[in-house]
C-alpha cells in the first residue's frame, strides 16, 4: 500500500478548468464517486463569504483580504486571481497536503487561475470543462440558486469575454 500510495502522489494534478457552472464539480464528483480514494480536491482560498452549508477548510479556507494579500506577498500560492470582487487562490500547502494523503489532487480554476498555474513551477494536467452554451451555462448557475443577479451577470460576461478571445 505504501508503494501505492507514493505512486499516487507522484502522478501530475490535474486542473479542472472553464467557467462557473461549466461542469468541473459534476466531472470531479462522478470520478471520486467511482474511484473514491484516487482523487481530492485542494481547498483553495477566498475572501467572499462563506454560503449557506460552506464550512472553512472544507469548501474553501475563507480569510479576509489583509490575510490573503499577505499570504500573496509571501508567496504562498500557486496561483490567485480576483474575481467578482474577491480573491481566490490555491495554495502551495493546499496542493502538498493532498499529495501527502497519497491521492491525486484535483484543482478546480477558472481560466485566469489555469495562465497562473502555467506561470508557476506546478507540473499539471489541465482539462477544459465549458457548457455547450451561454445559455445552458447561465442556465445552471440560476439553479444553484446561489448567485445574486449581479454575480450572476460577471460571471455570464466573463465566460462570454473568454469565448470571444478564443479562450474557450
Amino acid at each position: 500500500m505504501r508503494i501505492v500510495s507514493k505512486l499516487m502522489s507522484a502522478i501530475k494534478p490535474i486542473v479542472l478548468s472553464g467557467p462557473s457552472g461549466g461542469g468541473k464539480s459534476t466531472i470531479f464528483e462522478r470520478a471520486k464517486k467511482e474511484y473514491p480514494d484516487a482523487f481530492a480536491f485542494s481547498v483553495s482560498h477566498t475572501t467572499r463569504k462563506p454560503r449557506p452549508g460552506e464550512e472553512n477548510g472544507v469548501h474553501y479556507w475563507f480569510v479576509d483580504q489583509d490575510q490573503m494579500e499577505q499570504m500573496i506577498a509571501r508567496g504562498e500560492f500557486f496561483e490567485h486571481a480576483r474575481f467578482g470582487g474577491n480573491f481566490y487562490g490555491t495554495s502551495k500547502k493546499a496542493v502538498e497536503d493532498v499529495q501527502k494523503t497519497g491521492r491525486i489532487c484535483v484543482l478546480d480554476l477558472e481560466l485566469q487561475g489555469v495562465f497562473n498555474i502555467k506561470q508557476s513551477h506546478l507540473d499539471a494536467r489541465f482539462i477544459l470543462v465549458r457548457a455547450p452554451t451561454l445559455e445552458i451555462l447561465e442556465e445552471r448557475l440560476r439553479k444553484r440558486g446561489t448567485e445574486t443577479e449581479e454575480s450572476l451577470s460577471k460571471r455570464i460576461q466573463h465566460a462570454r469575454e473568454d469565448l470571444e478571445a478564443g479562450i474557450l
